[in-house]
């Protein structure tokens, strides 16, 4: 529906977001190792190897004894994230990470937002899981931790106004609550329609991460914004 371009928040407290341009340089890397550069056929042994696939992270769960490796399928829960399935994928991912990120790593600091955005990243993925457990298609994307992000942002700034491209063609401005609110609307009105047209967004993993990320924006937001050295 529409690709975010930029806000007009500042940043109060860091100088520059170091690890929101941190983690969309790897999301690009690894994109580029996985995909393009590395053919289809590798690209889907990384997304099988390095993604979310729910059966054999259950699988791991209830027997630790089970075929899958007991120390690689959870960690899984973190490599997921930075893995993408197209230039449509990572892009939109990354764009909303570039836009609203920054001022989330000014809130939390860079310390915590990183553990903030993998935090987000992994509920997403827990999400995804509990409500898909008998899923053998592997997770991948940056999905589940960009919307904690979004959560996050539509709670400190929803006032805020954010240049958009409206289906992709029309750049319009709008108040950052009503972008932010209607893209969490959209989320949950795309799961329901997905019970009835089969589509394949793992809409719970967007669901989850978002949760997660307004759940750690309520329990922190006295906290946020002081002086850090």
């Amino acid at each position: 529906m529409f690709l975010p371009l930029k806000d007009d928040t500042p940043l109060r407290v860091i100088r520059f977001q170091f690890v929101t341009v941190a983690i969309i340089a790897l999301n690009v890397a690894f994109f580029l190792l996985t995909g393009p550069l590395a053919g289809a056929e590798a690209a889907f042994l990384w997304a099988t190897g390095f993604g979310v696939v729910p059966s054999e992270l259950l699988a791991v769960a209830n027997s630790p004894s089970s075929s899958f490796d007991p120390i690689a399928e959870p960690l899984t829960l973190i490599t997921y994230m930075f893995l993408h399935g197209g230039w449509l994928h990572l892009i939109s991912n990354m764009a909303f990470i570039w836009v609203f990120a920054d001022n989330i790593e000014d809130a939390f600091g860079s310390f915590g937002f990183a553990l903030f955005y993998l935090v987000c990243g992994v509920a997403g993925a827990l999400a995804h899981v509990f409500m898909s457990p008998a899923s053998a298609v592997p997770l991948i994307g940056a999905s589940g931790a960009a919307s904690g992000v979004i959560a996050s942002y539509l709670l400190l700034y929803p006032r805020s106004r954010v240049w958009v491209l409206l289906f992709m063609r029309i750049p319009v401005r709008f108040q950052a609550a009503w972008v932010l609110g209607g893209w969490a609307l959209l989320q949950v009105i795309s799961l329901f329609m997905e019970q009835t047209e089969g589509q394949a967004v793992a809409w719970w993993a967007h669901i989850g991460g978002f949760v997660a990320g307004l759940a750690l924006t309520l329990l922190l937001r006295n906290r946020l914004f002081q002086s850090r050295s």
